[in-house]
């Protein structure tokens, strides 16, 4: 239940978009007609997180002005420290929220809040939930204690329990405009308007997508692998000591070995559009100089069979097969 550090101060006009849900919860507070429990639902990385700690901070400012937390008082001081004790935050272990934390945030809401006039817990990404987990939710969803609100977040693209949509009123969240998440990647790390873009759009207007990919430098290893298809020629010593170590860096990821392969799928996808002459729809524009000389090495048809390739390791992978074997098969027929 450890809360974020926050440096800049939580306001709304600080939120990139997301003019829909800031309607819509500011006509709650408004009317005083708070649901006890929201479901934010859409892509992941486009604030939905940072957006409940600040309607968090506007529920129990001292001083609030007009629709935003005032920063000053000793709640939002609290809030933005990550140091209230009102505001409990529930993330995965791992790849999902178990049954464990739910009851330990149960032992904790049978206690009134300590200072807050509402109490919120915020539970992240919930359609990783377990079953067991999501049913011993539903009770205090229906009913929660008295002077709290609970804030579920989800993934758009998540399965969650009926039952879980049914308690909660939902507030939809949009992906950003990639213009505005390319120019907050520019200022923030410095890379090139060319890279932003291309970043912006391969993260399909996710901020938090997009920082993950920098963070981890999977557009370096991406132009690595590719070259390195380019390069090489099947069935030589070079070309399976190559892959061979590539997998291996690969497979070091862990659970962002997804991200790599799907940025791998839209430089596949982006040959197929250059080599029908659609260049408008592409997105791997840094890597625009490497297309002549792919599509000069295969077919469209061969295009496809590395897509379906590339399909197959991802379901492996969600099989939890292993990830250095299930690189090296991928990146052999990828050559």
């Amino acid at each position: 239940m450890k809360q974020p550090q926050e440096t800049k101060p939580l306001c709304f006009a600080g939120i990139i978009g997301q003019d829909k849900a800031k309607k819509l919860l500011r006509r709650a507070v408004e009317q005083n007609r708070l649901a006890h429990a929201f479901l934010f639902k859409g892509p992941m990385g486009v604030g939905k997180k940072t957006f409940a700690k600040t309607f968090a901070a506007l529920l129990n400012c001292q001083n609030p002005q007009g629709h935003e937390p005032c920063g000053q008082c000793p709640s939002c001081v609290k809030f933005r420290s990550g140091s209230h004790p009102d505001f409990i935050v529930i993330e995965p272990e791992g790849a999902a929220i178990k049954i464990n934390q739910v009851r330990e945030l149960k032992k904790v809401l049978a206690f009134p809040p300590l200072e807050a006039r509402i109490r919120v817990a915020l539970l992240c990404d919930i359609h990783t939930m377990r079953r067991e987990a999501a049913n011993s939710l539903l009770k205090t969803l229906e009913e929660p204690p008295a002077q709290t609100m609970l804030i579920l977040t989800a993934d758009e693209a998540g399965s969650i329990l009926p039952t879980i949509l049914s308690r909660c009123q939902t507030v939809p969240f949009f992906p950003l405009p990639q213009t505005e998440v390319a120019k907050i990647l520019t200022q923030e790390s410095g890379i090139e308007p060319e890279s932003a873009t291309t970043l912006a759009a391969m993260a399909e207007g996710s901020l938090g997508r997009a920082r993950l990919i920098l963070a981890k430098d999977l557009l370096g290893l991406r132009r690595e692998i590719i070259d390195h298809l380019l390069r090489l020629e099947p069935n030589t010593p070079v070309a399976i000591q190559a892959l061979g170590e590539l997998a291996e860096t690969a497979a070091k990821l862990k659970e962002d070995l997804s991200e790599l392969l799907e940025l791998l799928a839209t430089w596949l996808h982006d040959l197929l559009l250059f080599g029908h002459g659609a260049p408008g729809a592409i997105i791997n524009h840094d890597l625009s100089p490497t297309f002549p000389t792919a599509r000069r090495r295969w077919s469209d048809s061969q295009l496809s069979e590395k897509l379906r390739l590339m399909d197959m390791a991802r379901k492996q992978l969600a099989r939890n097969c292993n990830p250095t074997a299930v690189c090296e098969v991928l990146f052999f027929g990828l050559l």
